[in-house]
């Protein structure tokens, strides 16, 4: 750190003291710094300061003395984000909002809860359930990620399928320019056509539009009761098909998780079930809902895929249904054992191109010479793909680094997205221009700069550097 940030850092820190904010708040030495300068892509750099506001009048109060020096400003919320979306540059100030964590409100007659960024999304599901209630988003961080995180993110999960996004649940949102002027939009009506609709431009922008400082989502009642079963297929197109004729048939399962070979291949030996050998893909499946409707469609299930599957397990308690969701939960640490580095991409094709990409991405993984173990939700489409290398051989790095523009380029050919869930960050921005035309990107730039003029929020995220 240069002499003169030293200098700004300790005027900075000694301004906000000032303003009231307790030392706590105000994190600016070298070895707590390291704390917010990363996230789940294992990227590290040290931000000028990090700030933790606790309410909307420190936030404001940040924003106004950071745009005297005309600072960057990077939000954050746990750092749990896998596209680098809340590192910062050495010369910004982390705001993070972990401490304006309070759920405001839960109004179950109108059936909306009303909370602040920082709340941990399973916490929020478990204070409604409590109440009778449901919040479906279900990302895998849920036990640690924010709901101001999921939200600018546009987070997903397994239970997309039947329920969708994040971004599904967001009536309403308050948030701050980056000039400390707040702003509101959306509210608690089921049809609000007042205007533009600014609440789903910011669902998803990654903090580079403006902060967000309450948040309205809409809850459900929670359902009657769950259904889990495993089934294994010989191949990925017999699997594919399987997700595509329970549409067919009018079953409607809140999640269909799928593993491949690879990921059956890293994951049997921690299973406490035997799959088949043959097995080449494992489904699966949650129905959720009434009781007698979740029973009929399960036993639909399993009169429609007795032929076809090579096995069918049903969980008929908590704890079997535990041991099928092993399948999923263990697959992490286990393909760990085929590699000790990965690249974690998150695409996302139509569900017709599934056994399509999966069959191109292990053709890939031949010509490479580098494994590709893919997993993720297919009754939405939305992949991990996990290129798994060794980092410290100089030409597998190499290697895997080229795959991605590879795999990129067969997604986008495949009609797919560069991102279901984890957004585009620093680590896909170079990517951004393959997607969308120039004219795409130039109206969206456009957005960026009237929310934004300075380009002080989040600098450096979605869009490709020049």
């Amino acid at each position: 750190m240069t002499e003169l940030s030293s200098i700004l850092r300790r005027e900075m820190a000694l301004k906000l003291l000032k303003s009231g904010f307790i030392p706590e708040q105000v994190v600016a030495t070298e070895a707590a710094l390291s704390c917010y300068g990363y996230d789940a892509t294992r990227q590290q750099t040290e931000p000028l300061l990090a700030l933790l506001p606790d309410n909307e009048k420190q936030l404001k109060t940040i924003l106004k003395i950071a745009g005297e020096k005309s600072l960057k400003i990077f939000p954050r919320g746990a750092g749990s984000g896998m596209s680098g979306g809340s590192i910062p540059a050495e010369d910004g100030i982390i705001v993070s909002l972990t401490r304006m964590k309070q759920i405001l409100e839960i109004d179950e007659d109108n059936m909306i809860a009303t909370v602040e960024p920082g709340v941990i999304t399973g916490e929020l599901q478990e204070a409604v359930s409590r109440r009778g209630l449901f919040y479906p988003p279900d990302p895998a961080s849920l036990a640690f990620s924010t709901i101001g995180g999921n939200v600018t993110e546009n987070a997903g999960g397994p239970r997309a399928v039947k329920y969708g996004v994040t971004g599904n649940f967001v009536m309403g949102l308050e948030a701050y320019l980056v000039n400390g002027e707040k702003i509101k939009c959306g509210n608690k009506c089921i049809k609000s056509v007042s205007g533009y609709d600014l609440t789903s431009l910011l669902v998803g922008s990654e903090g580079t539009l403006a902060i967000i400082s309450k948040i309205l989502l809409k809850l459900l009642p929670a359902p009657e009761t769950v259904k889990t079963s495993l089934l294994a297929f010989s191949s990925m197109t017999a699997a594919a098909q399987a997700v595509n004729a329970m549409f067919k048939q009018q079953i409607n399962p809140s999640t269909i998780e799928f593993l491949d070979q690879h990921s059956i291949n890293a994951v049997r030996p921690a299973l406490p079930f035997t799959l088949p050998k043959a097995a080449d893909t494992v489904l699966l499946v949650e129905i959720d809902g009434p009781e007698a409707t979740v029973k009929t469609q399960a036993e639909k299930l399993n009169r429609l895929f007795q032929d076809e599957a090579l096995l069918i397990i049903d969980a008929e308690n908590e704890t079997e249904r535990e041991k099928l969701w092993q399948a999923r939960r263990k697959l992490s640490p286990a393909i760990a054992n085929i590699a000790p580095h990965k690249i974690n991409e998150d695409i996302a094709v139509p569900l017709a191109a599934i056994p399509e990409i999966i069959s191109r991405l292990e053709s890939l993984s031949k010509e490479i010479d580098l494994p590709i173990v893919c997993f993720g939700h297919a009754g939405d489409g939305n992949i991990h793909v996990n290129v798994m290398l060794d980092k410290n051989d100089p030409s597998q790095a190499i290697r895997g680094h080229k795959a991605i523009d590879r795999i990129f380029t067969l997604t986008l050919e495949l009609g797919g997205t560069l991102s279901g869930e984890h957004g585009i960050g620093n680590t896909k921005s170079a990517y951004f221009n393959k997607e969308w035309t120039p004219a795409t990107i130039a109206t969206m730039q456009a957005l960026k700069k009237a929310f934004d003029p300075g380009n002080r929020l989040n600098p450096g995220k979605i869009f490709p550097l020049k």
